[in-house]
This record gives structure tokens, C-alpha cells and sequence, in this order.
């Protein structure tokens, strides 16, 4: 097993554990394995061991990347008597076979070959207005939406083939001035002015709380947005997605609700180290 695969074990069974615990069901938790600085060899080991969902922080170097992964995977499954078919991602989406398609699925084989699993990318914090058409046209999911001019951007980006882009509204619960995200006050306002633009879809909400060894005050920064995503159901507005958690606080993150947490030191190991 290699060092990426073994450590990919280990965070989906710190996931199960912490879900235990909390008494709720390890599938309700989606892992985002977040590749930021990490080459495509480095994805592609721990797409290997079987994880779908990838996070980049930087545009640029995350459509590298995606393109990378792409010409990597069509090398390994694709021949000239059995080109690759690819779709988008969506969530909730069980494989199956439409005329005309090949619906990626895990090591399940076909007359035609094997079925390829989506690999599934999320873009992870702040954006700039000038990459916003490159994030919409090469992303599936965004976390990190804080501004309205933002939102529009996107969505006016998203190609017509594309289903709507999947978006979390980033909130800062931490009240720091340099962290970015939204005044938990004024979620609500954005979402519905992101709800109203058809290229996109809202999915919930995500935070970054400042790290702290205070075991109780991080959690009450995840509380925090755990009720704010509940004040939108009770004004009927259903999110489904908390993003939160990470190496070291994802325990923490799914005892307050995390459907979705982002690891990346514990999967790929020390950013610079080589």
C-alpha cells in the first residue's frame, strides 16, 4: 500500500470513528481530498485508492491539474478500439447506462471495459473576479462564495452543457477582520440573491474557523454554522452541505454536523516536503 493509500485509509476511519461517536452514519460524510501544491501523480495515487472528490485552492493550478488527470487517466483506461467517455458529476447520481453515455463506476467491469468513477472538483476559498469563467467552465463545486458580484460571475460563466455549478456560501465564524467570508448576518441576503441565478445551484454553507487548541470554542464555530444552515430550513430553505473540518479539526466538525470535510496534510503529508 502506498504512503498516500495508507493514509487515506486512516482519515476515512478517523471519519468513521468521529461519525460513530456522534451517532450518525459515515456516508452521511463526503471527503474532499484537497491536492493544493500536490502534483497530478500524487492525485492520481490516492484516485487509485479509491477517492473521488478533489479540492484545489488556486485556479490556474487546478485546471492544470484536472487537464493533467484527464490526458493521465485516458492513457491508463482508453484505447483506440474503446474510446473514453466522460460526464459531469452530479451528486446523488448512481451508476447506470444511458444510450450513448458510459456512466463511470467503481472497478465494475462492462463487455466494453472498465467503468471509470467521476473524479469530482471543488474549488476551495476565495475567488477573483478575473477567474471566475475559468473556475465555472472546469469546476463542479465551489466553497467559498462571499460576495453577490462574485455569484453572478460564475453563473453567467457556466456553459450551457454544464449542469448548474454546485456553491457553498463561505461565512467567517470566527469574526476575524483578514478572513474571508461572510457576516453571518447577511447569509441569508446572499443566498437569495444566489438562489435567483440560474448557473448555479446552493448547496450550503462553509467555514474556516481560526485554528485554536480549545476543543470547545472550535466546536461552538461549528455550531454556529450548523444553526445558521438550520434557520434556512426553518424558513424553508433546504441546504444539504456543511462544509467544514479539516486534518486537524474534522472530529470536531462532524460531532457539530460536517457533511463534507477537506483534508489535505493528512492524506498527501507536509505541503514543501518533497
Amino acid at each position: 500500500m502506498t504512503t498516500i493509500a495508507s493514509r487515506l485509509q486512516a482519515v476515512k476511519a478517523r471519519i468513521s470513528e468521529a461519525a460513530r461517536v456522534a451517532g450518525r452514519a459515515p456516508g452521511e460524510i463526503t471527503l474532499v481530498a484537497v491536492s493544493k501544491t500536490f502534483p497530478p501523480k500524487a492525485i492520481a495515487e490516492a484516485y487509485a485508492a479509491g477517492q473521488q472528490a478533489f479540492g484545489e485552492n488556486y485556479a490556474q493550478e487546478g485546471i492544470e491539474k484536472i487537464a493533467a488527470l484527464f490526458d493521465l487517466l485516458r492513457q491508463r483506461n482508453a484505447s483506440p478500439e474503446r474510446p473514453l467517455l466522460w460526464h459531469v458529476a452530479s451528486p446523488n447520481q448512481d451508476d447506470e447506462r444511458t444510450p450513448g453515455d458510459v456512466r463511470p463506476s467503481a472497478g465494475v467491469t462492462s463487455p466494453e471495459g472498465p467503468l471509470l468513477r467521476p473524479m469530482v472538483w471543488h474549488h476551495i476559498g476565495p475567488i477573483q473576479s478575473n477567474k471566475t469563467r475559468a473556475i465555472a467552465e472546469n469546476f463542479d463545486w465551489v466553497h467559498g462564495i462571499d460576495r453577490a458580484k462574485i455569484a453572478e460571475r460564475l453563473s453567467v460563466s457556466r456553459p450551457d452543457d454544464k449542469p448548474p455549478l454546485q456553491v457553498c456560501i463561505q461565512v467567517n465564524v470566527s469574526g476575524e477582520a483578514s478572513k474571508s467570508g461572510v457576516v453571518p448576518d447577511a447569509v441569508f441576503g446572499l443566498a437569495q440573491a444566489i438562489m435567483r441565478l440560474p448557473g448555479l445551484r446552493l448547496r450550503g454553507l462553509m467555514a474556516i474557523p481560526e485554528p485554536t487548541a480549545d476543543t470547545a470554542l472550535l466546536r461552538s464555530r461549528f455550531r454556529m454554522l450548523r444553526e445558521i444552515r438550520d434557520d434556512f430550513l426553518r424558513r424553508g430553505v433546504a441546504l444539504d452541505t456543511l462544509s467544514m473540518g479539516m486534518s486537524f479539526d474534522l472530529e470536531a466538525a462532524i460531532a457539530e454536523g460536517a457533511t463534507v470535510v477537506r483534508v489535505g496534510r493528512a492524506i498527501f503529508g507536509e505541503r514543501g516536503a518533497g
